[in-house]
């Protein structure tokens, strides 16, 4: 899912009290509604956005006992998996995401980079970046750059490398 940034300018400090106050606040309201499944979303989402990447996961896992389905909510898991050094599992999620939503963009893109930096997969990279412009000609990568720039950029790559 894309998550916003931080609202009206507060000062780092305080947004940093505010984040935990809301921290706080979810996992009082998961603990004594455990079956809250926008509430594990939530507090997931916090975790995300504060690096706390195992806390995340675990989070995720929640939601996803509850609801299975999610696609972001899987994909966002897969993005914590990555950081917590577990590469395999991350597409693993991403591939999941795919097969409860053929046409989620970001877990495609998400596949070929983790493919391609951390598991050193560049054919297994194409792939995930060509079923993306599959769904959308015209992706783009959150640098600005197009996913079909992308891919020209690794096939040239990989030929130059035979």
């Amino acid at each position: 899912a894309v998550k916003g940034g931080m609202g009206g300018g507060m000062p780092p400090a305080a947004a940093q009290r505010d984040l935990q106050d809301q921290i706080a606040g979810l996992e009082a309201e998961t603990r004594q509604n455990p079956s809250n499944v926008a509430a594990w979303i939530d507090l997931g989402n916090l975790y995300f956005d504060t690096e706390q990447v195992k806390k995340s996961i675990e989070a995720y896992r929640k939601a996803l006992e509850l609801q299975p389905n999610n696609a972001d909510v899987v994909t966002d898991m897969g993005v914590m998996l990555r950081k917590d050094g577990r590469p395999k599992e991350a597409v693993e999620a991403f591939d999941r995401a795919i097969a409860i939503n053929p046409r989620h963009e970001i877990s495609r893109l998400n596949k070929g980079i983790v493919l391609l930096h951390d598991l050193q997969d560049g054919p297994g990279a194409l792939r995930a970046w060509e079923g993306l412009l599959e769904v959308n000609p015209t992706a783009m990568a959150p640098g600005g750059m197009s996913i079909d720039q992308m891919v020209q950029g690794l096939k040239k790559q990989m030929a130059e490398k035979k």
